[in-house]
């Protein structure tokens, strides 16, 4: 019997001191002690995914400066609330970025409407989400409480510039660029990688004979001519070699993507707000009686840099959303909690945590309640997305719709679930709602402990399980036969029994940043 996977902030540790342990042949200690990555023919491997999150990664988040502190009073709070977030936003940005924290004081506050934060460097930060802190009681009709939001999206600069190569590997930093020009490009700048979805990749990946089961009609999954942009900046340039300060999460096969083919492009973004964060509260939802929904928690969208982190959360419906213009974003330490709920929306379970940005960390966050989604990630999503240690009372992870890339799942424990409703899903959903097709693709579970996981292959692709400890279902999500087992396969290795290292992220971390990475966000550093 495999002894239990202890996954506790406090008794976490890079090393299962007292657990057999075996080896992945896809990501292992060298002679060196440092990580070594094992490639299929066309040089995909598993990617680095220690950029996910505040500032890249590894750092920790800070603890702003009360600038305006509130005390509870009788009555609707909202204008109270937003009135203090304006007035720190009127504020002088610091040599950090920051402008103040509105503190809200222990009690209870009452808020019937949406609050919003807008400007760069303004955090809403109570006294803590236990006994004896900060509640926030959210009234009235179904609303969200709060907004994090910039304005606009990317504004392009310049015509966009092919990229040249025959193939790009998933895990790749750097490609080749039309030589005319390369020289247009330098470090620092931001750009997006555009890779372009065609008639000939979607027939690749069986994505063009999708049928509406109740109807008969013809589903699109992505439709031809979308561009998957990939947010990044120029680290370096050599000659027509263009390097990424963070890898890719797809391969781009000019066999399937030209013409057009890919191309990179200059990008600012003027109305993107950075350094603001949203911590330490419990959050009651009360809707109003009669009315059919529930609140929402927090929304995000062109905003880098953010984070959430020591919320309770008790009684929403798809809490967090964080949109696609988002980066380099850590949801830290978060308890949702809910009554027995019964799907509705045809059907449909909510989820709590929905991903849609790039660089995204979900660390330590904890749900208590059936027939949830803890944490979804929507279409055409480029990571790196990692959820780190993540317990379930039953699902935890399922890539919800149309393609989302570099994705991890490292740790966790889920417990409860079934054949049908695995702890993870990285799964082909086909006809599913409007045509959700394959969901995942080059995306690792790594160390999970669950009753089942759904682990498919997409047409070029790969999906990993490595060390966990868990049955491989044989149903697809809505319970037909799996019609390609999981199983053989060599992208599922060591099942039942953990391998090193203990976490894939972590150690990456520690790879690229030292020691000090890890003590910045909270966990201990012992010996490998």
């Amino acid at each position: 019997m495999i002894p239990r996977l202890v996954i506790s902030a406090a008794a976490f540790v890079i090393s299962f001191s007292a657990i057999a342990q075996s080896t992945s042949r896809w990501v292992y200690f060298g002679p060196d002690h440092r990580l070594y990555y094992a490639t299929d023919e066309r040089g995909n491997r598993i990617m680095d995914f220690s950029h996910a999150g505040y500032k890249g990664g590894g750092v920790a988040l800070p603890l702003v400066p009360a600038a305006k502190a509130l005390s509870p009073e009788t009555g609707d709070a909202t204008a109270r609330i937003q009135a203090a977030i304006n007035e720190v936003s009127r504020l002088p940005l610091n040599a950090e970025g920051f402008r103040g924290a509105v503190l809200l004081a222990p009690g209870v506050f009452e808020v019937a409407g949406s609050l919003a934060i807008s400007n760069s460097g303004v955090v809403l930060r109570g006294s803590g989400s236990g006994d004896g802190g900060t509640v926030i009681r959210m009234r009235g009709r179904p609303h969200r409480l709060l907004n994090i939001r910039g304005s606009g999206s990317w504004q392009t600069e310049g015509e966009p510039v092919p990229i040249v190569d025959a193939y790009i590997p998933s895990g790749a930093t750097w490609f080749t660029v039309r030589a005319t020009n390369a020289s247009k490009f330098k470090p620092g700048d931001t750009v997006l990688v555009r890779r372009p979805v065609t008639e000939a990749w979607i027939r690749f990946m069986e994505m063009d004979k999708l049928i509406a089961r109740n109807n008969g009609r013809t589903q699109t999954w992505i439709r031809a001519g979308t561009l998957i942009d990939t947010d990044r900046t120029v680290k370096a340039v050599a000659g027509y070699r263009i390097t990424l300060d963070v890898p890719l999460t797809d391969s781009f096969d000019s066999k399937y993507l030209n013409p057009p083919g890919p191309v990179l492009v200059k990008y600012t973004f003027p109305g993107r707000i950075s350094q603001v964060g949203f911590e330490s509260v419990r959050i009651a939802a009360m809707p109003e009686s009669g009315t059919n929904g529930e609140h929402s928690v927090l929304g995000m969208s062109a905003v880098s840099d953010a984070w959430v982190r020591d919320l309770a959360v008790e009684e929403t419906r798809d809490a967090m959303s964080i949109g696609s213009t988002a980066r380099r974003v850590t949801v830290e330490r978060v308890r949702f909690r809910h009554r027995d709920h019964e799907p509705h929306m045809g059907g449909s379970s909510p989820a709590d945590i929905a991903v849609s940005g790039t660089q995204v960390l979900v660390d330590r966050c904890s749900f208590i309640g059936k027939k949830f989604w803890p944490v979804v990630t929507q279409g055409e999503v480029t990571g790196p997305i990692v959820v780190l240690n993540l317990s379930a009372d039953e699902a935890g992870f399922s890539p919800h719709q149309r393609w989302a890339t570099g994705l991890l799942v490292d740790g966790g424990e889920f417990r409860n679930n079934w054949e049908w409703r695995p702890g993870v899903a990285l799964a082909n959903r086909e006809n599913a709602g409007s045509g959700h097709g394959w969901s995942a693709g080059w995306s690792v579970v790594w160390n999970v402990k669950s009753d089942y996981l759904l682990i498919q292959q997409p047409p070029g692709g790969a999906n990993w399980s490595i060390g966990a400890t868990a049955r491989y279902t044989s149903v697809l999500w809505d319970g037909r036969p799996l019609p390609v087992p999981c199983l053989p396969s060599d992208k599922i290795e060591s099942i039942g029994m953990p391998v090193t290292p203990a976490s894939l992220y972590l150690q990456q971390l520690r790879e690229r940043l030292g020691d000090t990475a890890l003590e910045n966000i909270g966990y201990p550093v012992t010996n490998r």
